[in-house]
C-alpha cells in the first residue's frame, strides 16, 4: 500500500511539475530531498548507535535482567496467560524497556519474539489472546521516559533543548497507554460476553 502511495506521489509531482513547467524546481527537490534523507539517516543512525550500545552493554552487564524482573509484577497483571521466567515474559520485559528508552528500532525484534512464544501457547490459534492483544496495545502506546528519536531529530533541526519536551511526552504517553488499555479490556469483555450468545444462536439454527 506505502509503495503504491509513494509511487502516486511521484507520478502526481511529476505530471504538476510538467503542467506548470517548473520540472526544474521538481528535479531540484528530489536530489534536495535525497540528500536531506542520508543525513538524517546518519544523524539517526548515530542516535540508534549510541542506545543501542547503552542497551547492550547493560544487557551484559545483567541490568536489563534486574529490570525486568521489577517490572515483571505490574506486566504480569496485563499477561496473565504469560509464565513468569518464559521466553515470553523475558521478550515482554525487554520491549518495553526498549519503549521505554525510545528505541523502537530494537523493540521491534523484541516484539515480534515475544508475539511467536504467545502463539505457541495460544488454545486459539486463528485469533489473538487476550495477552496478545494487550501487548500490541501496550507496544503501541508504551510510556517513553527519554523519546530518543524525536530528540535527534530536534537536534538535528535546531532545537536548543531538544529534551525539553519530557513532560509533554510522559504525560501523552500516559494517557494514551491508560485510555488504549481501558479500550482492550472493555472490548475485550465485551466480545467475551457475546461469543456464548453466538454460539447459542448458531446451535438453534443448526
Amino acid at each position: 500500500m506505502m509503495t503504491w502511495l509513494f509511487a502516486g506521489l511521484v507520478v502526481l509531482a511529476v505530471c504538476f511539475g510538467a503542467g506548470t513547467g517548473r520540472m526544474g524546481e521538481v528535479s531540484g527537490a528530489a536530489l534536495a530531498g535525497c540528500g536531506d534523507a542520508v543525513e538524517l539517516f546518519l544523524t539517526l543512525l548515530g542516535t540508534m548507535a549510541l542506545w543501542g550500545g547503552a542497551m547492550r552493554v547493560a544487557e551484559k552487564a545483567k541490568v536489563t535482567e534486574k529490570l525486568a524482573g521489577l517490572l515483571w509484577p505490574v506486566l504480569s497483571k496485563l499477561f496473565p496467560d504469560v509464565k513468569k521466567g518464559s521466553g515470553a515474559a523475558k521478550a515482554i520485559c525487554m520491549n518495553v524497556i526498549s519503549n521505554i528508552f525510545g528505541l523502537g528500532n530494537a523493540a521491534t525484534p523484541l516484539g515480534l519474539l515475544a508475539m511467536q512464544e504467545m502463539q505457541r501457547d495460544n488454545p486459539t490459534p486463528d485469533t489473538a489472546s487476550d495477552s496478545m492483544v494487550n501487548f500490541l496495545v501496550l507496544n503501541t502506546a508504551c510510556i517513553q521516559l527519554i523519546p530518543t528519536t524525536t530528540a535527534a531529530l530536534r537536534a538535528k533541526y535546531g532545537s536548543g533543548a531538544p529534551l525539553e519536551i519530557l513532560p509533554c511526552v510522559l504525560v501523552t504517553s500516559l494517557c494514551s497507554l491508560a485510555l488504549a488499555l481501558m479500550m482492550a479490556f472493555l472490548l475485550g469483555g465485551l466480545g467475551k460476553r457475546r461469543a456464548p450468545a453466538y454460539g447459542r444462536r448458531e446451535a438453534v439454527r443448526g
